[in-house]
Formats: C-alpha cells, structure tokens, sequence
C-alpha cells in the first residue's frame, strides 16, 4: 500500500484530507505537523524521508498570516520558501513527487481577466512573494514538484473568512466588507479530495506520474468580492446583518490586496478530466458541514 506523507495536518487542507482519508484506502496516510517534523530543518526532513518509504507528498504546510508576514519576514521565510525547499529536496532524493500549494496573491495586477498559469506573476507582500520565491525553490530542487495556485481558501476546521463572518454576524448588527476586492472563494474539501482524485488516478495507472508537475490553478468556480461571499454566508444562514459594501483604503491592511485574482482552471481541469463545484454551492456544504460537527459535540 503506497504511502502519502501530508504536512501542515493541522492546516484546513491538511485536515479536509484527514476527513477524506478512509474515502481512498487504496492509500496509506501519514499525517506530520511542525511538532511532529519541522520542515525549516533540512537534517530532520532528509532524515525523516531516509527513515520511511513515502510514495507521495503533499505540502499543505505555509506561513499564511498575511499581515503579520510583513513584520515578520524571517520566520515566513523559512516556512514558505526554505520550508517547501528542503521538503522538495528530500522528496527528489527518495524519487517521489511532491504537491505543493501557492496562492493567488502572486498575481497583482490590472488584469481583468481570469489569470493563466502562464501569465505574468507581480506578488506584493511578504507572503505573496515568499510563497512565490517558495514555488520556485520547490522545482528547481525536485523538477517532480506540482504547484497548485488556490485562493480564498475557508473550511469547518480552522480560522477563514467563513467562520470570523458567522461570528461577526452574531455579535453585530452591521459590518462593513470591501467590494473592491473579485475573486473566487476555495473549499479546502473540494480542494483536498481533487487532489487525492488525482493521486487515486496516478496510482491506479489511469494517469501519466509526469502530470504531477508544472503549475496548475483552482479555485471553485464563480466569482464574487468579499462583500458579495459575506452577503451569502448570511443569505444561507439566516444571520440578519446589515452588510455595507466599503472601498479597501477604508479598510486599510499592512498587506496589500490583489484587487482582482481571478484563477482560469482550464488546464485542470482539462488535464485531469475534473469538474468543479460553483462556490455557492460548496459554501452550501461546508455550512451543513459545520450544523453536523456542533450536532455531534
């Protein structure tokens, strides 16, 4: 039974895969977070990796504090760039690929158009550029390295814009959310389990190993502003909160906002023979997705 090593198990993709896990028992998994193996030591993973037989990796691991990344370089740095670096490395020596996330903050332009894997990157912040400088580290060590581009990525587990919105709407009765901000919002399940669909396919003969490299983008598809994904949440839950559209300089952040970040994800799906959910309704499943886990507690 072959082996996928996931790191960053407490993340929300790290998790969505640890829910999907008994949907693929073709597969085992093993399931590292930085107490377990901390990647920014290159001599703990080399040796992790010449300690155990992985078929694959996934890096769900980042620093993804998009404002605080600005004061605190350092440390983003070493997970987002020396981090995917060292672990793409290992992953070269053992001669498995490795899946590795970005970020469609490296785009940042005027662009009014969903943006290509082939266009032109432009990162901004500290984050956007580590992840960028990340992406590029991971394939020069290991050429067997695929870069998934994802954006506005939200879960029942973890901290994201769904759950601060559901909390908010509690508490207040009115709230002001940028409009000036288009982009597509990303279920971590819908993104988890497409990449083990594709790991499924590898393994079973069904898909070319050489498609685990190169660039490829997504995101669910639709597209909305912050204001418009916060207006749904709501719409959906009932919550009666005054939702007020705002410009981002009345909503000023340490980190710049690509204001539009739009992701085509017409080679993945071509590629991969996939479709993907609208994010209406993947909002919609990962809402009752939440009723269940408070049910059940």
């Amino acid at each position: 039974m072959s082996s996928i090593l996931v790191i960053g198990a407490r993340g929300q993709v790290g998790k969505e895969i640890q829910h999907l896990a008994n949907k693929y028992p073709i597969f085992s998994f093993v399931f590292k977070d930085k107490e377990e193996l901390d990647i920014t030591d290159k001599k703990a993973v080399m040796e992790d990796f010449d300690n155990n037989d992985y078929a694959y990796c996934i890096n769900c691991a980042a620093y993804t504090a998009v404002d605080k990344a600005e004061s605190d370089v350092k440390i983003a740095t070493a997970v987002n760039v020396d981090g995917a670096k060292f672990l793409a490395m290992a992953c070269r020596k053992s001669g498995i690929p490795m899946i590795h996330f970005s970020t469609d903050y490296v785009y940042h332009s005027k662009n009014n158009a969903p943006f290509k894997e082939t266009d032109k990157t432009s990162p901004k912040s500290v984050y956007a550029k580590t992840k960028l400088k990340g992406e590029k580290a991971a394939q020069k060590a290991n050429p067997d390295t695929m870069i998934i581009r994802t954006s506005w990525v939200y879960s029942s587990f973890g901290h994201n814009f769904v759950k601060t919105m559901l909390r908010l709407g509690e508490e207040r009765d009115a709230l002001g959310i940028v409009f000036d901000q288009i982009g597509s919002p990303t279920y971590a399940r819908d993104l988890a389990d497409a990449v083990l669909s594709i790991l499924n396919k590898v393994e079973r003969g069904q898909l070319d190993v050489n498609f685990l490299r190169g660039i490829y983008h997504y995101s669910n598809e639709g597209v909305c502003s912050w204001y418009d994904f916060a207006q749904a949440i709501f719409e959906m839950e009932g919550i009666e909160c005054n939702v007020k559209p705002i410009e981002s300089i009345e909503y000023p952040t340490p980190a710049p906002r690509p204001p539009f970040s739009v992701l085509n994800k017409n080679k993945f799906k071509n590629v991969f023979g996939m479709e993907i959910s609208h994010w209406r309704d993947s909002l919609i499943k990962c809402l009752q997705s939440m009723t269940e886990k408070e049910l059940s507690n």
